[in-house]
């Protein structure tokens, strides 16, 4: 894979959004960030680290051989790649038992799983818009002697 502009474009904006959901949904709707038992600042700064690796495995799983061979849309892609990746961070996070809640019941992780599995299609979105809408020359074609 080659790390270009576009990858960083779709790579850090991709991040971005996704820590603004994040912060959104937790922050702002749920409320969850009160509960947290040590510096917000420093939660918060370790979350947008976490979200800039989710972001990276996101655009290479966006970028995998099987599904690049498989689906050709750039958006339904990205939508595929968010589902895929927002389900499995959800199964890991849930079989650690990481949580803002201690009362979890069967709708919240349904709802908790719902959300996951969004964010990560916000990104996915974000990195197929930017695969149809940054430039990119194929440096093949470029370097051609």
């Amino acid at each position: 894979m080659l790390y270009s502009v576009r990858f960083f474009i779709s790579w850090i904006v991709a991040a971005i959004l996704m820590y603004s959901a994040f912060y959104t949904w937790h922050g702002l709707f749920l409320n969850d960030l009160s509960r947290i038992s040590f510096s917000k600042p420093l939660f918060l700064a370790l979350a947008a680290l976490v979200y800039l690796v989710i972001s990276f495995v996101l655009y290479r799983v966006y970028e995998s051989k099987l599904l690049a061979k498989h689906i050709h849309s750039a958006m339904l892609r990205g939508i595929l790649s968010g589902l895929i990746l927002g389900f499995v961070l959800f199964a890991v996070i849930t079989v650690l038992g990481i949580s803002f809640t201690k009362n979890v019941t069967f709708e919240y992780i349904i709802a908790d799983c719902a959300w996951q599995i969004s964010e990560q299609i916000i990104g996915g979105l974000i990195i197929g818009l930017g695969k149809v809408l940054i430039f990119e020359p194929i440096p093949e074609l470029i370097h051609k002697d």
